[in-house]
């Protein structure tokens, strides 16, 4: 599925995407590495969007986003789990929760169904950050940066 382009129209250009479906409909960064070239494993440079692979997979590219620190991320809002803990509480700069469900897009650009859970646009580094804090699209953004955040229990 092809990502919303109000979204990435709203966010600017990216320099790579390394998530990037195969077939896609529009271009979401000036490269782009597919399931094909394991984007995980490439050399990621320069301002990065990555819509990574829904499931266990996501954490990794979210840890990876957060080490090369030019990167926004688009993943599902599920704020209980470990992965929103480690790699996004822990770790982003701020966070951007989309107001309603996104619909995306087929490999044709046929708008699909809405997502099956709230989306929400990790920032990882300051300028990222900057793009959240200014969107003009409906949602709450918030700034992680000073981390004054407390989490208890295991």
């Amino acid at each position: 599925m092809a990502n919303p382009p109000h979204i990435l129209a709203a966010l600017g250009e990216f320099d790579l995407d390394p998530c990037a479906p195969i077939g896609r409909p529009w271009d979401t960064a000036n490269k782009h590495y597919t399931v094909a070239d394991d984007g995980l494993n490439q050399e990621w440079e320069g301002r990065v969007f990555c819509n990574p692979p829904y499931g266990r997979e996501t954490q990794k590219w979210l840890n990876q986003c957060a080490i090369h620190d030019n990167a926004i991320a688009l993943v599902f809002a599920r704020t209980e789990t470990r992965m929103f803990f480690d790699s996004i509480w822990q770790q982003a700069t701020a966070i951007f929760f989309i107001k309603g469900r996104l619909s995306f897009h087929s490999v044709d650009g046929a708008k699909g169904g809405t997502a099956g859970a709230p989306s929400v646009l990790v920032a990882y580094g300051r300028d990222n950050a900057d793009y959240l804090k200014n969107l003009k699209i409906a949602g709450c953004y918030v700034d992680l940066s000073n981390r004054v955040i407390t989490i208890k229990g295991d």
